[in-house]
Parts: C-alpha cells; structure tokens; sequence
C-alpha cells in the first residue's frame, strides 16, 4: 500500500466525519484541490464511487460507508502500530486536538503545558479554550474535558477532577445592602445568572449546610455566557454570582470581590475527560489524557 494511498485513505475518513471537503481540508492542513485529488484518485484505483456531493454535504455512499469503517480501522491499527513503536523507545508522538472549558485552561492547564511539553517533547497540542459542548468526532479532537455529567453513550468518559464555586459580590455591592446571614437573604439582592452557550441552559446553584440544601432560583437581574464577562460583571458591582472558585480566587485575595456565605458550600461541578469509543487511544493521546487526570487530581482545588 503506497503512502499516497494511506494519504488519500486518512482524507476520505475526515470527509466522511466532517461531512464537507473543505473542513475536511482544514483538519487536515491541505488544499481543497489536494484532497479532490486524492478523493479522485482513491475513486479511480477501486474502481467504485465513495461519496454523494450536494451543495450542501457530503456522505458516504453505501460502498463509501462499507470502505469508511475497513479504512477507518486499517488507520487507527496504523497509528497504534506506529505510536507502540515509538512509545517501546519511550517517545510519544503526533497531534492531539483537545477542548476544554475556559477555567480549566487559563488557570490549570495552560499554565502547567511547560511540564507536559518536557516530558513529551514530541507531541503537539490543538488547545480550544471555550463553554462550549462540541462534538468530537465531527469536529475532529482526539479528546475533550467536560463539566457536568457526561450522557452521550459513544463517548469513554472518565471522572478526573471538580470543579468548585465560589458566591461573591463586590464589598461596595453588599454594604449597601442587608446582611446576608442565610441562604434566603439572598432574593434582596440581584442575582448573576451564568448560561451555557451551546445549550442556552442558565446553571443551577445549590448551597449546602451541615445537611441542608437551598437552591438558587430567584430571578436574575441579568445572564451572561461568558466566564470573563460574568467575573467582570460581578467586580462591576451589579451583583452577585456564582463563579469558579479559580476565577475569583485572585479577586478575592486583591479584595475586589468578598465571599458571601462562607460556611456555606456550593455544589461541585463534576469534571471528566471524553474521547470516542470508536477509536483506540493512541499513545499521544493517552499521554494527554494520563497527564490531565494525574495534573487535575494533584490540585486542591480541582481533585475528585
């Protein structure tokens, strides 16, 4: 088998994943023309036609699908075979295309990558930093880590880490208010309320107590869908919220935001990283995501 045909093998997967040439293309780092191309060609040396185009998608035909999942495992045997070899001289290589919340990125691991980088200087990483609930397989990631519980039965989850909150305002806020001396003092002032992007889902924040439960469910004054705007808006005095322990943590210790309720808990938010179960874990990728469970399960304020 010639490399220019495992090439050609490697583009028409990615075709059939994304469902378009041109995303296709980008994945994969090449020109459209290049992947056409290869596509051709592949079509012509089998002899049968793969794909249906549409000015609007791409799919497999139903010779296409048959050959997908043989040439699919016939890659995925490929990148083993090659990352076992290099992984026996102690070498992980290749790219890992990983997503994962913002929080998690800008203040555990973006900040800790100097450690991952010397221990795997061969491997290269595609960090995407957003609230989003993306899709790996057509988005093309090797894995992702995700808040909240994990449902989607194609995907291998594995619990590493919480995410914890924190209630706060700015000092200025609250003393223009009543002391809040429990949870139910809270509806005299105006609540901050996060929702998630991909969903349009505003978070729910329980308080807990020595066995006691209250749920935050006053109406809010206003909704944000992004962390930084959130923080920012709480440090702008216009009310209370409910954020990431690691987002207010510097405000908090510079004095620019106080804790409220302090013998009070928020709930954790359960932390978990996800890759697909129709692939193997290759070795860069399980160093990835050995690294991130061990780097999450070390930090006080991320472990399980």
């Amino acid at each position: 088998m010639s490399f220019d045909r495992l090439e050609a093998m490697r583009a028409f997967c990615r075709i059939v994943e994304l469902g378009s040439f041109t995303r296709a293309a980008e994945s994969l780092g090449l020109a459209k023309t290049t992947v056409s191309g290869q596509i051709v060609a592949l079509e012509n040396q089998l002899g049968i036609k793969l794909l249906h185009r549409t000015t609007r998608r791409v799919s497999p035909t139903t010779d296409g699908g048959a050959y997908y999942e043989r040439a699919r495992t016939v890659l995925d045997d490929l990148d083993e075979l090659e990352s076992s070899v290099s992984q026996s001289r102690g070498l992980a290589r290749g790219r890992v295309k990983v997503e994962m919340p913002s929080p998690v990125g800008r203040f555990l691991m973006i900040p800790a990558l100097p450690a991952f980088i010397a221990r795997h200087p061969l491997i290269h990483l595609d960090v995407g930093c957003s609230e989003r609930v993306v899709d790996l397989v057509q988005e093309g990631l090797d894995c992702a880590i995700r808040g909240g519980l994990v449902s989607t039965p194609d995907l291998v989850c594995r619990p590493i880490g919480r995410m914890r909150f924190t209630l706060c305002a700015t000092p200025g806020y609250l003393a223009g208010h009543p002391p809040v001396q429990h949870p139910r003092d809270l509806a005299r002032l105006c609540f901050l309320a996060f929702v998630f992007p991909a969903t349009g889902r505003q978070k729910v924040n329980v308080l807990q107590r020595d066995g006691e439960r209250f749920v935050i469910d006053q109406e809010p004054t206003m909704r944000f869908n992004s962390g930084g705007a959130y923080v920012a808006a709480a440090e702008a005095g216009l009310g209370f919220v409910a954020v990431p322990t690691v987002e207010a943590r510097q405000p908090l210790a510079e004095g620019r935001l106080v804790e409220i309720l302090p013998d009070w808990r928020l709930e954790d938010m359960p932390m978990s990283i996800v890759y697909p179960h129709s692939r193997r874990l290759a070795a860069r990728v399980r160093a990835f995501v050995d690294w991130a469970g061990e780097l999450m399960g070390s930090d006080p304020l991320w472990k399980l």
